[in-house]
């Protein structure tokens, strides 16, 4: 098998979420242990950091990984989904996993795959945790791809539990509250293994003290022990948020830059930060200059994209993932704060998310682009427009992302911002 064929198999022989949704959740983990056995348990020979939330997740997990490897250890890193990539979801100190590995993974576990029938997403935790051992990293840090108590990745023994936040998302798999969601990623917290949670929310936040009391694991809500203020950006070639970050009220970093600029990275800053103090008092060595550079340099270092990213100046034109109800709160507020005359929104969804919650957000002021990513879970562009309507928002329907972002493009005067959004998969398609 050549790559292409590889990832042809991938794809289109087993079922993976972020094409055709919820018929590929498996509630059970039966088949990841089946693997992981096939594999002589991999997961066993190297370190981790688990981490687990509904958004906010993957900005973490890149920022400790960035973090980990600006301080010299050889890093994993596993996250999902992709967006152009398929080798994106796995790689050591930012570089891509081989073609050559994932193409000899398949080949040589391929008749014991057409046995064991697993997901897309469990065969790939599979091998990320093979390549992982065969290259001797120092650690790993590990997304889960959907909750967290059933999800694939949640074999592991990890160092440290990470939490970053809980609202509504993947509700009919997950739970329709956020107690039940919570539940969900509260079960990556493992018996005396400390966790930390990014966000004291008042709805979910007993869940996580009631199940980390029953693990004995030692349990800290990060937005209690730091204080982001003073939020800045400085524009130019390199744009770059800063911030001033306070413990116990007193000056802990000054002057904190981070090349993600969405102003919700205040969040995820507090949650690293907490976890790096973590990892220093079980053993590593992280000093202050290493945190700096691992935070300012997490898109250069590790290759995250997606995250409130400038696609071209003129006129302004921004992508972000955000694709979920908190996730567009974050996303609105941010472009509220943004100088513009006239918003064109391009936005494509997936037909598994609360829709009408999402157009309830969103200003009737802007012209929309309504379109579809090229995926089978995408939801029709008309439809979108229909359901649109029904909350006075106008615009088009286009056949394709590109054809939507050509035309906002165009129609966009100089001062105006064109923003793409509303599904990972519609950004994948611009970048």
């Amino acid at each position: 098998m050549n790559y292409k064929q590889t990832l042809d198999f991938l794809y289109s022989q087993l079922p993976m979420y972020h094409r055709i949704g919820a018929a590929a959740y498996k509630a059970d983990l039966d088949n990841t242990i089946a693997i992981c056995n096939l594999l002589n348990n991999p997961q066993h020979h190297f370190k981790s950091i688990h981490i687990a939330g509904t958004n906010g997740k993957g900005s973490v997990s890149h920022m400790i990984a960035s973090i980990m490897q600006s301080a010299g250890y050889k890093t994993g890193l596993y996250t999902s989904p992709h967006l152009k990539d398929f080798r994106e979801r796995i790689k050591i100190n930012g570089k891509m996993i081989p073609k050559k590995k994932v193409t000899t993974f398949i080949e040589e576990n391929k008749k014991a795959f057409d046995r064991i029938k697993p997901s897309f997403f469990e065969m790939t935790v599979g091998l990320a945790f093979q390549y992982f051992k065969e290259e001797q990293i120092d650690v790993a840090i590990i997304e889960t791809g959907l909750g967290g108590r059933l999800d694939s990745t949640n074999i592991i023994n990890p160092l440290l539990s990470v939490i970053t936040n809980i609202s509504n998302d993947h509700s009919t798999l997950l739970g329709d509250t956020l107690e039940k969601i919570a539940m969900e990623k509260a079960g990556i917290i493992k018996r005396k293994i400390p966790v930390v949670i990014g966000q004291t929310q008042n709805d979910t936040k007993h869940v996580f003290i009631a199940k980390a009391g029953k693990e004995k694991a030692t349990i800290q809500f990060a937005d209690q022990l730091f204080q982001i203020k003073n939020l800045r950006h400085k524009n130019g070639l390199r744009p770059l948020f800063v911030v001033d970050v306070f413990r116990n009220n007193k000056i802990y970093y000054k002057d904190l830059s981070c090349e993600l600029t969405g102003n919700y990275q205040k969040k995820n800053i507090a949650t690293v930060l907490r976890s790096i103090e973590i990892l220093n008092n079980i053993g590593y060595s992280i000093e202050e200059k290493f945190v700096r550079k691992g935070v300012e340099k997490v898109i250069t270092n590790t290759g995250l994209n997606g995250r409130w990213q400038i696609l071209q100046q003129k006129p302004l034109t921004i992508y972000d993932i955000g694709h979920n109800e908190d996730g567009i709160k974050q996303v609105l507020d941010q472009i509220k704060k943004t100088p513009h005359d006239k918003l064109h929104f391009v936005i494509g969804m997936v037909n598994d998310k609360d829709i009408e919650a999402i157009m309830r957000l969103l200003p009737k002021s802007a012209v929309y682009y309504f379109c579809k990513a090229n995926i089978p879970r995408g939801m029709d562009a008309l439809e979108l427009a229909k359901i649109a309507g029904n909350h006075q928002l106008k615009g088009k329907v286009f056949f394709s992302v590109a054809d939507a972002l050509k035309a906002a493009q165009s129609r966009a005067k100089m001062n105006d911002l064109v923003f793409v959004g509303g599904s990972a998969f519609t950004v994948a398609e611009v970048i």
